[in-house]
């Protein structure tokens, strides 16, 4: 279901709408002065790291982040449309934590949007299309993109995907030591300077 080959996945810097707890999804916020720093901080991080590619979404939240990184790195950079954030429709704007998630989340309509297996097919189908690459591959895109993941059975669930937060995903092998050998190996290898938030938290004064 996603090609077997260890890549690197970055999330996106801060958003204003990331700061008020606002949904984003496919409106097309950009960094704020917390995202850029977050974004130089954590391109230090990335520097040493054995990356032959940078696929990213093409929301420029992701792509400026993308570009921060990679004058550091001076790769070849990729977008791909298919690793966007999920169209939320008419949730866009509203609350990240509203009453109609959970409700999506089990398969419910999203008027003007995507539907969760919907947009959970199309992030695999980008990240597949990414690791067609030469690789090891790093991924800058959303934290949703892990809610794809998690939906497929391809890592536990309850990964804290912060703003820059850093993670190399490795495929499994028959020695796995998880316990499940199924699931894909999440490591957290950075985070940036200062706070950092995540789907759902509440933002700090």
């Amino acid at each position: 279901m996603l090609t077997p080959a260890t890549f690197y996945f970055l999330r996106h810097g801060e958003t204003d709408w990331n700061r008020r707890r606002i949904i984003q999804g496919q409106t097309d916020s950009a960094l704020n002065e917390t995202g850029l720093a977050q974004a130089e901080s954590i391109a230090g991080a990335i520097a040493d790291l054995p990356i032959a590619t940078i696929c990213c979404s093409p929301l420029q939240r992701a792509r400026r982040t993308a570009d921060i990184v990679n004058r550091r790195l001076e790769k070849n950079l990729v977008t791909i449309p298919d690793l966007m954030e999920c169209a939320f429709g008419i949730n866009e704007g509203q609350a990240s934590n509203g009453a109609w998630r959970e409700a999506w989340e089990r398969g419910g309509p999203m008027p003007g949007g995507e539907t969760f297996a919907e947009y959970t097919s199309r992030v695999i189908r980008g990240l597949n299309q990414a690791l067609t690459h030469p690789g090891p591959v790093l991924v800058v895109a959303h934290g949703g993109n892990f809610w794809a993941l998690e939906c497929h059975g391809l890592i536990a669930k309850g990964s804290r995907v912060g703003n820059c937060a850093l993670f190399r995903l490795e495929p499994p092998t028959s020695h796995s030591k998880t316990g499940d050998a199924k699931l894909w190996k999440v490591t957290p290898l950075a985070v940036p300077d200062g706070p950092s938030l995540a789907i759902g938290e509440i933002a700090l004064a």
